[in-house]
């Protein structure tokens, strides 16, 4: 009786899957949504929960605290550094993807042939790693760099420039570069998928070209520019390696407090209490953005 109960739990399972669509694509999904919740659920989860407790040396308390949330809002020197990464990381988006829109409309808009091979060519300098190209621009800024040689050399300057590399200003740059390749795309995609007969009855309308470009090509192309600058801002805010090599004192950021935590005082509470407000502050943020940004475009429409 058993069996036969078992087989037609199978054979009801087996017609549900294959009537509904919604059941085969979870099917479908499950190895990936397994690999997901193991790779990035299971250790946020685990960060999250460290961040409740308290270590005392090597000896971690589990009972539930806040203590390491309010020492993390407390401090005003964990407030600096986070409003500094804000800063740079709000400047690095823009810098990033107002360079990346003329490069994204270029190959939209102007490129009638092999527009895949201009596409490869712009992100030829990402097929580098990551650590490579931020060398390499510690060498280019460096005070016996590329830069300060070749103004010597045609004698635009006296001595080398000693502002080019460890300061903010050398992590807007490396940062800007690095992420260059994501802001261009998701810009050239929104851009692709503009529809040119209304550029054309612009045109009839008599609007000129920078009249078009503000009224149609700017607007409609908005979702690319603001995922984009979504896909910029969230992990420029939390980038450790370049500042470490590129920054200097001045250019330190909020995530290399939260990596000497962890990596050199040993105090992890402490260091998850940090990742995770960080977290939460920067997802509140580029929500409340994105939403003005939103309305406002709503609004001029």
């Amino acid at each position: 009786m058993a069996v036969a109960d078992h087989a037609i739990a199978r054979r009801g399972l087996k017609d549900f899957f294959r009537r509904s669509d919604a059941a085969r694509g979870y099917a479908l999904l499950s190895p990936v949504m397994i690999v997901m919740v193991a790779a990035l659920a299971a250790p946020m989860i685990l960060l999250a929960l460290y961040s409740f407790w308290t270590q005392n040396g090597l000896t971690l308390d589990s009972h539930f605290t806040l203590d390491r949330y309010v020492d993390s809002f407390s401090r005003e020197t964990y407030r600096a550094l986070f409003y500094r990464s804000l800063a740079i990381s709000g400047i690095v988006t823009v810098v990033t993807v107002a360079l990346a829109y003329p490069m994204a409309y270029f190959v939209a808009f102007r490129v009638e042939r092999a527009k895949f091979l201009w596409l490869v060519l712009l992100t030829i300098p990402f097929w580098t790693s990551y650590l490579l190209r931020v060398f390499a621009w510690k060498i280019i800024l460096g005070y016996n760099g590329v830069i300060n040689s070749g103004l010597m050399d045609l004698g635009l300057i006296k001595r080398p420039l000693e502002f080019l590399l460890y300061n903010p200003f050398a992590v807007v740059v490396t940062l800007a570069h690095a992420w260059a390749a994501f802001a261009i795309l998701p810009i050239y995609v929104s851009l692709e998928k503009i529809d040119r007969s209304l550029l054309d009855a612009a045109a009839d309308l008599g609007d000129g070209p920078m009249r078009r470009f503000l009224r149609v090509t700017l607007p409609l192309s908005l979702p690319g520019i603001l995922g984009a600058a979504v896909l910029i801002f969230v992990p420029t805010t939390g980038d450790y390696v370049t500042p470490t090599m590129v920054g200097g004192s001045g250019g330190v950021m909020i995530a290399n407090i939260i990596e000497v935590q962890f990596d050199r005082i040993g105090d992890w509470p402490a260091g998850a209490a940090l990742a995770i407000a960080s977290m939460a502050a920067v997802g509140i943020i580029t929500l409340l953005t994105v939403q003005a940004v939103r309305l406002a475009a709503s609004r001029v429409r």
